[in-house]
């Protein structure tokens, strides 16, 4: 029997991967070709549970298939989480990414899921500010100061370095100390100002992003105000009236968004409450008209693409091969 390997990246490989590329990119292309009908987005399997301790648990698997040249790609994300993690000094996802080979169908290259899963994430907010958020700023809001706000503020200030100054709260006095000093070492030019409410956090610059772990909506419309663009990341901050009163929505995969009832923008979209929203790709292709925000606030609330995650660990599984990163592991 021939022998059989799978190559392994942690985290640092991960991360010295990332460097050698250009993930916003790969997220822009990956829009586009889901769009453009080019990507196979089949049904994530899902599965909650309470933990010893009555926390919401989960696991998602998130199978999809992506162009790559004249051939496609396949891969996979687990993705599981609790919400006690963080009580534990651990993060509250984490899990793996794999890459197929599309001969043999095996897992090939297998890499840490945590930073990939937030590099995405903010890859897409840095691709929606690019194309509908306001025309200038210098100033960003976030809620929660997890390793998603971390990984935000990173790829904001990098796509606009105009960004001087980030307001950030957090249920969790102590965390968002904590965030403040760490980011004040590693950003020293960044202006880090912990803000004593989410309310305060929320109307206190033109671009604000939701990563936190609620699942009860807490920001109604009148904390919004006119030019400003919310990046709806974490899915249950904004109020049934905060999207209803809003200038513009866009969304990832507006199918994806309406088959979830979970989520608050899904209720919505079931109930018909706000529309057909258009999905950033659509934009992308010149399909749809971009909306800054203007006399109001526009919204961007994605869902969450598995083809993301397949492009970027495929796009990661290329540097590491290239540049034998990570750890081969025989398998046979």
């Amino acid at each position: 029997m021939p022998s059989e390997s799978i190559r392994f990246l942690n985290r640092a490989d991960v991360a010295v991967c990332l460097s050698k590329m250009d993930a916003t990119e790969v997220v822009a292309q990956t829009l586009r070709d889901h769009t453009l009908g080019r990507t196979e987005l089949p049904a994530e399997g899902y599965l909650s549970w309470s933990n010893s301790v009555g926390a919401y648990s989960r696991a998602i698997a998130m199978l999809g298939a992506v162009p790559s040249g004249g051939a496609m790609s396949y891969g996979m994300k687990l993705i599981n989480a609790s919400v006690s993690n963080p009580a534990r000094g651990l993060e509250r996802a984490g899990g793996l990414s794999f890459a197929f080979d599309p001969e043999t169908a095996r897992p090939d290259v297998v890499a840490e899921a945590g930073l990939l899963s937030a590099v995405r994430t903010a890859a897409y907010t840095v691709v929606s500010l690019r194309e509908l958020g306001p025309e200038s700023f210098d100033e960003v809001s976030l809620i929660g100061t997890g390793t998603l706000a971390r990984v935000h503020l990173d790829a904001i200030t990098a796509a606009f370095p105009a960004v001087r100054r980030a307001y950030v709260h957090d249920l969790d006095p102590a965390r968002a100390a904590a965030f403040r000093d760490d980011l004040r070492e590693l950003c020293p030019e960044l202006e880090i100002v912990v803000v004593d409410s989410a309310e305060r956090a929320a109307g206190a610059a033109p671009v604000l992003v939701t990563v936190t772990t609620s699942n009860d909506p807490y920001i109604p419309a009148r904390w919004l105000s006119a030019g400003q663009f919310v990046a709806h990341v974490s899915l249950d901050d904004l109020t049934e009236d905060a999207f209803r009163s809003a200038e513009a929505i866009f969304v990832d995969d507006l199918e994806l968004i309406r088959e979830n009832p979970r989520r608050i923008m899904g209720r919505l979209l079931q109930e018909d409450a706000v529309g057909d929203p258009p999905s950033l790709g659509e934009v992308l292709i010149g399909r749809h008209a971009a909306r800054r925000p203007d006399r109001g606030y526009v919204i961007s609330n994605p869902f969450g693409m598995a083809v993301l995650d397949v492009a970027l660990i495929h796009a990661v599984a290329g540097v590491a091969r290239e540049t034998g990163g990570g750890q081969l592991l025989d398998l046979l």
